[in-house]
């Protein structure tokens, strides 16, 4: 069976803030997460796809907001 993350565990890797996550999985964004019952957990192969897809090369790459 593949290891699950809790949001802390998340929230300390990545260094954002559960609440963060919280907002993101209120908002469709960052990792796919699992839900069990009340319990949210994160499968680690989808933080790492989701980190995975995260990466760019440079900050004119599509995805990257830019500030006027």
């Amino acid at each position: 069976m593949e290891d699950l993350m809790t949001p802390e565990d998340l929230a300390e890797y990545i260094g954002t803030p559960t609440t963060t996550l919280a907002h993101w999985r209120y908002v469709g964004k960052g990792p796919r997460f699992v839900k069990i019952g009340r319990s949210v957990r994160y499968r680690a192969s989808d933080v790492a796809a989701w980190l995975e897809a995260q990466t760019r090369q440079s900050t004119a790459e599509e995805g990257v907001k830019r500030v006027a």
